[in-house]
């Protein structure tokens, strides 16, 4: 006997508990576990459903237990939460450092190490300050421990500044927040953000790059405006080809980040050579040379439009011609592949 997919999710379905309080259908065998969870967001004023990986990281805070325990705890959380249509907020990487603390330090160590070779990177200059400035942003991103996929699917829009602290928000809705030093209240990650989107805001003033590497070559101030909604939905970090072009609908692919991050990490990134670049002066002093035009120059280009125009008009035959032609050649063709 066969039973049907949609019998077996029936037959799931006929053993879940129902959880009057937030109308929603419990596995039986999470029960104890969502009760649980529930039972502290009342006490602690937080929303169970949706829950952000916030409350739930403090949730297991609170309840502390071996790792199987808590492994359980979060694919409770996580069904009923997909089970319904929300994303799993345990699956969140601040969720992940929580329950695996050697995982944690082991990032730790490395956000560290990424956030220094941002520092390190070139600022100024064509085209290794373009270069520095997106890889140094790249870095920092990478130093939150998010994927490699959700950086690239971040925009412009998803980074913003709360005080001294940058704060990111992926497409799946997690935060990542990157505070200033506890100890100098410095902050590299602010500044290594501000150069971007001051290259970003640039672009969006003066499309191109001949403007482009005289900023970087002598910067200037950069007065931003709020994005308009089509600069917002811009990928956040675009490739960058030798010639320093940035297409700035097309985002970084997870691959060229990767072994970007891992070239920085090794000291093997490629080392981009400061070019010369032509004083502004000499540029703006070239100045177009004026053309004398005899006296017939307009009459002549009467006459040769009048006669271009009286020759066009018999194109309209030709083209009726060449459309007849072709219709009594389909017609043969469809009469021979009948025969066959």
């Amino acid at each position: 006997m066969t039973v049907s997919a949609s019998a077996g999710r029936e037959f799931f379905r006929s053993t879940d508990v129902h959880d009057a309080d937030l109308d929603l259908r419990i596995p039986a065998r999470y029960r104890h576990d969502w009760a649980l969870f529930t039972d502290w967001c009342t006490a602690a004023d937080h929303h169970p459903i949706p829950a952000a990986p916030e409350s739930l990281a403090l949730f297991l805070h609170e309840h502390p237990a071996v790792v199987a325990t808590q492994r359980r705890r979060l694919s409770a959380i996580n069904t009923v939460h997909t089970g319904h249509g929300y994303p799993a907020p345990g699956r969140t990487e601040m969720v992940r450092r929580h329950l695996d603390t050697t995982r944690a330090s082991r990032l730790d160590r490395l956000g560290r190490l990424l956030v220094q070779r941002a520092a390190e990177l070139p600022v100024e200059g064509w085209p290794s300050g373009l270069f520095g400035r997106r890889d140094a942003l790249l870095l920092v991103l990478a130093a939150t421990g998010m994927t490699f996929t959700d950086l690239t699917r971040l925009r412009r829009r998803d980074l913003r500044l709360d005080g001294n602290t940058l704060v990111v928000t992926t497409r799946t809705g997690e935060r990542f927040r990157l505070p200033p030093d506890s100890e100098t209240g410095d902050n590299p990650a602010v500044a290594i953000y501000q150069r971007w989107a001051q290259i970003q805001a640039f672009l969006d003033q003066y499309p191109g790059t001949h403007l482009l590497r005289h900023h970087l070559t002598d910067p200037s101030e950069i007065i931003t405006d709020p994005l308009d909604a089509e600069q917002a939905r811009q990928p956040l970090l675009c490739p960058i080809d030798r010639w320093g072009h940035l297409p700035h609908a097309q985002p970084m692919t997870p691959q060229s980040v990767s072994a970007l991050t891992r070239a920085h990490l090794s000291g093997r990134a490629p080392v981009r050579k400061v070019l010369p670049v032509p004083p502004q002066d000499d540029v703006d002093a070239w100045v177009e040379p004026e053309i004398d035009l005899d006296a017939g120059y307009y009459d002549r280009g009467t006459t040769a439009r009048r006669r271009d125009h009286q020759t066009l008009e018999d194109l309209t035959d030709v083209f009726d011609e060449i459309e007849a032609r072709t219709d009594a050649l389909l017609e043969d063709l469809m009469g021979v592949l009948e025969g066959l």
